[in-house]
């Protein structure tokens, strides 16, 4: 499954399911104050209007008002105490989820891109690439969540509701995916200019294809092989690609904007914003302003043979 839009109304996991069980609740509950105030209203205009022709002056008793009054409080103070019940009893579920050995990720907020580093107690085994989380369906997952600049609020409908990242501060939400598939994720704060072409999208696959995967991710950048791509490598190592960006197995370790190891891997370009295709991928290179204005990656003016070998060395990297 893949979804365009995101949509707590289809849920994906163990938590957005307490979630949108919740909002069924509340809606339904609304639904039914609603009637019943304009069931009241209507049938108060009526009877007022029946008075008003029959020229009749007397009213309901006070005591008929007051027990109206008393009736209406207890009602509206039982479904306030049902609504507050439902509200703790899912809070106390989304905080339930916990496993020794879960996939455990680190998500840094970037205006406006998201960093993800998949943990590991081995150094060499951890991975971080940016905008594509992936996750074994069925698993518990631990997202640890910090801001590098502004406050940003992380959020998949289908699969939880939303955290803030503020900085200075660290937090973390528990997450499961119980069926495949691609779920979208937005920042849902306002973080700017680009705030909303910062999305991200989390793959939920099955055990095996999310251990080949990060196996993948873990090795270094692919070799050049044609003697185009050979050029393109030197077009990036040597110009302001490497400042900003790290390729390892190269000399390319700037830290600036996301990683770049495994690029091409990836399904979309510029947190969600395009397609990661040749043509997309040639026009971000070298105006990225025209596509995202505001974004901290400057333009990159190069020739059309430099370009060419470029973004032909950047389809390598898988």
């Amino acid at each position: 499954m893949s979804q365009l839009l995101h949509s707590v109304l289809e849920p994906a996991g163990p938590q957005a399911e307490r979630i949108y069980t919740l909002w069924v609740v509340t809606c339904w509950i609304s639904i039914g104050v609603f009637v019943v105030v304009a069931f009241a209203t209507a049938a108060a205009v009526v009877r007022g209007c029946r008075n008003h022709r029959q020229r009749l002056t007397a009213g309901p008793s006070e005591m008929a008002i007051s027990t109206a009054v008393a009736l209406a409080i207890v009602v509206t103070s039982g479904i306030l105490f049902v609504l507050l019940g439902a509200s703790v009893s899912t809070g106390q579920a989304l905080n339930a989820l916990g496993e020794p050995g879960a996939v455990s990720i680190a998500i840094t907020g970037h205006q406006w891109w998201w960093e993800i580093a998949y943990e590991d107690a081995l150094p060499s085994r951890r991975v971080t690439t940016a905008n594509e989380i992936h996750i074994p369906v069925g698993r518990p997952v631990v997202f640890k969540m910090s801001s590098h600049d502004v406050i940003h609020s992380f959020w998949v409908p289908s699969l939880h509701g939303k955290r803030d990242l503020i900085p200075g501060m660290s937090s973390a939400i528990w997450l499961q995916a119980d069926r495949p598939g691609r779920y979208r994720g937005q920042c849902a704060e306002f973080c700017g200019l680009q705030h909303a072409h910062m999305a991200f999208e989390v793959v939920a696959e099955s055990d095996d294809e999310f251990d080949r995967w990060l196996d993948a991710q873990r090795h270094p950048a692919e070799q050049p092989n044609s003697e185009q791509e050979r050029r393109g490598e030197a077009v990036f190592v040597t110009g302001r690609c490497a400042m900003c960006h790290r390729v390892r197995g190269t000399p390319a370790y700037g830290s600036i904007g996301p990683e770049l190891t495994h690029v091409a891997s990836r399904r979309m370009l510029a947190a969600g914003t395009l397609p990661n295709s040749r043509g997309h991928l040639a026009g971000w290179v070298v105006d990225p302003q025209t596509v995202k204005p505001g974004t901290a990656m400057p333009p990159t003016p190069l020739t059309p043979d430099d370009l060419q070998d470029l973004i032909a060395y950047l389809e390598v990297l898988r």
